[in-house]
């Protein structure tokens, strides 16, 4: 009896484009995605148009949609480009709960990393994660970040003063763990990207 043909499940990491605005500014103010940004304050209309048109041209950062099988479900990004350093740091968010849990955020790791050590030419890529965000900083512990510091009462929120984790990831330590992270993407049926 012959195995039955599994399709990779279809990501697409794409640019922002204008039919994105109002869905980012919506996605930016839920709940479950902004209590994990540094800011607590409500976005207005006025802010994140400014935010928005700046996307495309400020060179110290770079975005990409996140689709899921052709649906628009979060947003990642570099920023803090540095040419001169050779770093920057990243983030991501999936805004659509239920696409939570099913790899998809393991699949964003390992797109910005190949990003960022690939054409973006990078040598360390890093990120900061508030402290109690524990299953998402475990999760680029994973894919080889490491602790670089914790940053004690680093964010105020609500009143309250947060710890925030500090890791960073060097293409040297990538490229011993580049393989294994494909072969992790596979086995939750992603085809790793640029494969």
């Amino acid at each position: 009896m012959t195995q039955p043909i599994h399709q990779p499940i279809q990501v697409t990491m794409r640019a922002p484009v204008e039919d994105d605005r109002a869905r980012l500014l919506a996605w930016r103010n839920l709940p479950e995605i902004s209590r994990w940004m540094y800011g607590d304050h409500l976005i207005t209309p006025d802010e994140h148009d400014h935010w928005f048109d700046r996307l495309a041209t400020h060179s110290g950062s770079h975005y990409w949609v996140i689709e899921l099988e052709g649906e628009p479900v979060g947003l990642a990004n570099l920023a803090d480009i540095s040419t001169v350093h050779l770093r920057a740091s990243w983030a991501y968010y999936l805004a659509s709960p239920s696409v939570r849990g099913k790899g998809l955020g393991a699949y964003v790791e390992v797109f910005v990393i190949e990003q960022a050590f690939g054409p973006f030419g990078l040598s360390k890529l890093c990120c900061e994660v508030l402290a109690e965000n524990e299953a998402v900083w475990k999760m680029h512990e994973a894919f080889g970040f490491k602790h670089e510091g914790l940053y004690r009462q680093h964010i105020w929120k609500q009143g309250r003063a947060h710890d925030v984790v500090a890791l960073s990831l060097l293409a040297q330590d990538w490229a011993g763990l580049r393989q294994a992270s494909f072969v992790r993407l596979a086995s939750r049926g992603y085809q790793p990207p640029g494969v």
